[in-house]
């Protein structure tokens, strides 16, 4: 059994004796209804499946169901729920590409990933990273850069300052250089509300 040691494959045995006893029992109790068995065969195969699926794409399931990344309430009025860790998102569309933030009022920047700079276009190998930042894990590089376009809902605003982090930053965060650019922001219990 190649990489399994001798318990691996004990268990492995046993389980496979169980899986064909369980089986033999369902088909020994339906055999005078093959037809109805298969279909529950059929059925709980699709159930397996479908949690086999839900765990692989658990991240994405969760963005989906975590979507509350800001709601327009009129238009100049955005709304954000708190997330389960305490924190504000929202998700932006930069140069065209949906990007997901954490709203920081103690960050200085605009601030991308690496990986979300390469997303929206920039080629991050040829950015210049000089500009040092102090952050709560110490300073940190980053490279200046200019947006094209960042989109919050329906507030647009072109040739945005940014800055790529050069170390291993984990989300995005939307600084107070971009918050500046509403008329005010409130936080009132589990709810964040950006008026422009």
């Amino acid at each position: 059994m190649g990489d399994l040691s001798s318990s691996e494959t004990a268990r492995l045995f046993y389980l496979s004796v169980l899986g064909i006893v369980l089986l033999v029992s369902v088909f020994s109790l339906y055999r005078h209804r093959l037809g109805q068995s298969l279909q529950h065969v059929a059925i709980w195969g699709l159930i397996f499946v479908a949690v086999v699926l839900a765990f692989g794409f658990k991240d994405e399931l969760l963005a989906i169901i975590q979507a509350d990344k800001g709601r327009v309430v009129d238009a100049r009025t955005m709304s954000f729920t708190r997330d389960r860790d305490g924190h504000f998102y929202a998700r932006l569309a930069v140069d065209g590409q949906d990007v997901s933030f954490l709203i920081d009022t103690g960050a200085s920047d605009l601030v991308l990933t690496r990986e979300a700079a390469a997303r929206v276009g920039l080629d991050v190998d040829r950015l210049d990273f000089s500009r040092p930042a102090q952050t709560a894990n110490g300073t940190v590089l980053g490279a200046p850069v200019v947006l094209r376009t960042v989109t919050l809902g329906p507030f647009e605003d072109r040739d945005v300052p940014a800055v790529v982090n050069g170390g291993d930053l984990d989300t995005s965060l939307l600084g107070m250089s971009y918050l500046k650019r509403f008329r005010s922001f409130q936080i009132q219990g589990d709810r964040m509300t950006l008026v422009r």
